[in-house]
């Protein structure tokens, strides 16, 4: 694994050259309060390999992301599974999961943020909010 950093994230990757389609790759998003909690799990998605590379911001709290193609179902399911089982997704009062997104690294660059953005890949296209159980 390379861990690489700058002021504003810290990168983690597999030791070959991740491989993505530019106009297919996005991200799941995990928001922290806990850098050491964030790195922590970042190295685990990694060394699991569930991703080939995530990051978090380099900052007390923020937000982790963890890349792979739009396409990648199998890819989507590693990624929920290891956020489920690590109780990464909130949950409500009644105890339903959020309907979590993925973004596209193109949203990101067009600065769809907020009201502006609309995703088009959500939690509830894999698994039933209420139980955690996989519709796939």
């Amino acid at each position: 694994m390379k861990v690489l950093e700058n002021e504003a994230w810290v990168y983690y990757v597999i030791d070959t050259d991740p491989v993505y389609d530019k106009n297919k790759v996005g991200k799941w998003m995990y928001f922290f309060q806990d850098t050491k909690f964030a790195a922590k799990i970042c190295k685990q998605v990694i060394e699991q390999k569930v991703v080939q590379e995530c990051k978090h911001s380099n900052a007390p709290e923020g937000v982790s992301c963890f890349y792979l193609d739009d396409d990648d179902i199998t890819g989507h399911k590693r990624v929920i599974e290891f956020f489920i089982k690590n109780d990464l997704i909130r949950r409500t009062k009644t105890g339903k999961l959020y309907n979590i997104s993925f973004k596209h690294d193109t949203q990101t660059l067009a600065g769809e943020y907020g009201e502006d953005y609309h995703s088009d890949i959500k939690l509830d296209e894999f698994v039933d909010l209420q139980t955690g159980k996989w519709r796939l």
